[in-house]
C-alpha cells in the first residue's frame, strides 16, 4: 500500500517559497544548511542557498511529509490540480496571519477560504 513520503512543489523561487510554507504550517521550518550541503551546493555552481533550486521544508525527523520547493523555469499558469486543506482553531485569525506571510485570499465559502500562496499555489483554510 502507497504512504506520503513527500510533497513537492514546483515554482519559481523555492528559498522564498519554502520560508512562506514553513512560518504557515505548525511545527514546520526549512531544513538547515550544513556544510555538506553547502559544499554540494557549490559543487554544482551555487554559492548562495537563496539560489538553491530545491529547498526542503520539514517538522523533524520521520514526520512526514516533508515538503520539497524545486525550481521550474514556468511559472503557475492554470488552476491546481490538487491542493492543501489546512485547519486551524481561529480560521479568521488563521486567514489573516496567512495574509501577513505574503497569501491571498481568492473566495470565502461557508465551510472554507480558499488562498493563494506567494507564487499562486491554491489551498484552502477550513472552517
Amino acid at each position: 500500500m502507497a504512504r506520503i513520503h513527500d510533497v513537492v512543489v514546483d515554482c519559481r523561487h523555492p528559498a522564498s517559497l519554502a520560508r512562506f510554507w514553513a512560518a504557515a504550517l505548525d511545527g514546520y521550518e526549512v531544513a538547515p544548511y550544513d556544510q555538506a550541503e553547502l559544499d554540494r551546493l557549490r559543487g554544482d555552481g551555487i554559492d548562495d542557498p537563496e539560489d538553491d533550486p530545491s529547498v526542503l521544508v520539514e517538522a523533524g525527523p520521520g514526520v512526514r511529509p516533508r515538503f520539497f520547493f524545486t525550481l521550474v523555469p514556468e511559472s503557475k499558469v492554470v488552476k491546481n490540480r490538487m491542493h492543501l486543506d489546512l485547519t486551524a482553531d481561529d480560521t479568521d485569525a488563521e486567514v489573516r496571519r496567512l495574509v501577513g506571510l505574503g497569501a491571498r485570499v481568492l473566495a470565502e465559502h461557508k465551510d472554507w477560504v480558499t488562498m493563494a500562496d506567494p507564487e499562486g499555489n491554491e489551498f484552502c483554510v477550513m472552517r
